[in-house]
């Protein structure tokens, strides 16, 4: 059913088929199985540890290899985005990441950890990623983009609860052995498989660019599309306040070992706050932002200028906050919201692409290059946060930790304010009439392509 705005001017539906609604389910399993090994590191990182007899240090070099290999990718394949179907991008490279997976919870070699990190940095990450992300994008019209990114990410939220809770099932039901992680391992690799398989049967086969000539034709209007997108502020202000959520987002597995180091709360009570508040968290703040933002803070970027502010107010808080066995509770009290407005920022920093007058075709490559910017404390944050908490022990090392997050998200905020002004100012409008000269420029014609039209 079409939806009614307050100037009872028709919108079109968030989804524009049966086809389109089932495709979406099917990216958003694709998307979370294929991080299974980063949503177990959120709830069972100590045990993670002890499974692979490696420092918390060592986990922030393999994470760092992990970041690293697929920041590489994702600038290196960004022109492969546009030109090439979904269907080419995200089967193969699923199936190749379940494979790996399977072989995670095998070995203790720490240099066959970061042999398979870096496989599956290039198979999950790699051009799989970016292809999911504008796969969303495409899944729906510029004026719901922020809704299709909030749903996206509380569906892979549920997703990843029922990861964590059978992880943690498993976990206990052997006795609190190390065995039911190595079973958790191979399920989700094999769940990753199918999947893999599915896709390539379901989704489009064919890429939205207008030409119609031979692959030089089509390869030209990828490149110019590119030049056009990467000339404007917009997307690398989008770029930088994504940079910066993400980068408080790569703390969260250690919120965890904060628990345990400092408050000294059972293994089994930290997994259970670990799943309230990373998946249930998850789902309870990113299924709305969409919506939120656009309700109470003018579009996407004004929500994420808002968290990244209350980030501010809610890191200096645990920077200060005393730490013994009596203040535990208080402290999970202050994290749950800190964890919330993550995941709703997280919701959020994607929507921009789509928002700001690109289309759909040129959105891919864009969303890649985006990719690399915002992902790219992936590359040193995990390390970081190992390196700070193994040399400074104890309260010292978690003070630094939030504290450093304090000065981000302000810094962060800044940016999101600039961005806030700069697509308020008609944005779409500017950058649509760019693209229309590019087309005129190129001979391209005709109305642009969606997912919807190839379904028919």
């Amino acid at each position: 059913m079409k939806q009614m705005d307050s100037h009872n001017v028709i919108t079109p539906p968030i989804f524009a088929s049966r086809y389109i609604f089932l495709n979406f389910i099917l990216l958003t399993l694709c998307a979370q199985f294929a991080f299974s090994v980063l949503a177990m590191k959120g709830i069972l990182l100590p045990q993670m540890l002890e499974l692979w007899a490696i420092s918390k240090t060592q986990f922030g070099l393999l994470m760092t290899i992990y970041g690293v290999v697929h920041n590489i990718f994702y600038v290196g394949l960004s022109w492969a985005q546009d030109r090439f179907s979904p269907r080419l991008l995200i089967p193969i490279n699923l199936v190749l990441g379940g494979i790996t997976t399977f072989f995670l919870g095998q070995t203790s070699d720490f240099q066959t950890l970061c042999f398979l990190f870096l496989v599956l940095a290039m198979c999950c990450d790699g051009a799989f990623w970016p292809a999911i992300l504008s796969s969303v994008r495409k899944s729906t019209s510029d004026e719901h983009q922020g809704k299709i990114f909030g749903v996206f990410e509380g569906g892979r939220g549920i997703v990843e609860l029922f990861q964590n809770a059978l992880t943690v099932t498993l976990y206990t039901v052997l006795g609190h052995s190390l065995l039911g992680l190595e079973l958790a391992f191979k399920f989700n690799a094999l769940i990753m498989i199918l999947l893999g398989i599915v896709a390539w049967f379901r989704l489009p086969v064919d890429s939205l660019l207008k030409s119609t000539g031979d692959s030089n034709t089509k390869m030209i209007e990828v490149i110019e599309g590119m030049k056009l997108s990467l000339k404007l502020p917009e997307v690398w202000l989008a770029s930088l306040t994504g940079f910066f959520i993400y980068f408080l987002y790569t703390s969260l597995p250690f919120y965890i070992t904060y628990l345990t180091d400092l408050h000294t709360l059972p293994v089994l009570a930290v997994s259970v706050f670990g799943i309230a508040a990373t998946s249930a968290g998850r789902i309870g703040s990113a299924f709305p932002a969409g919506f939120i933002a656009a309700k109470f803070f003018g579009g996407t970027s004004g929500g994420m200028r808002a968290g990244l502010i209350a980030v501010v107010v809610i890191a200096a808080s645990m920077a200060v906050l005393p730490h013994s066995a009596a203040f535990a509770w208080l402290a999970m009290t202050i994290m749950m919201p800190l964890i919330l407005i993550i995941f709703f920022m997280r919701a959020l920093y994607f929507a921009p692409f789509g928002e700001m007058g690109l289309p759909p075709r040129f959105s891919g490559s864009v969303i890649a290059t985006a990719a690399f910017v915002v992902y790219l404390p992936s590359s040193f944050a995990y390390l970081l946060w190992g390196y700070l908490l193994d040399s400074y022990p104890g309260v010292s090392g978690y003070r630094y930790m939030f504290t450093i997050l304090g000065c981000s998200a302000f810094l962060g905020a800044l940016v999101a304010i600039q961005l806030r002004r700069r697509i308020g100012a008609d944005s779409n409008k500017k950058i649509a009439s760019k693209v229309i000269e590019l087309d005129k420029k190129l001979g391209l014609f005709g109305a642009e392509k969606s997912f919807s039209s190839l379904s028919k």
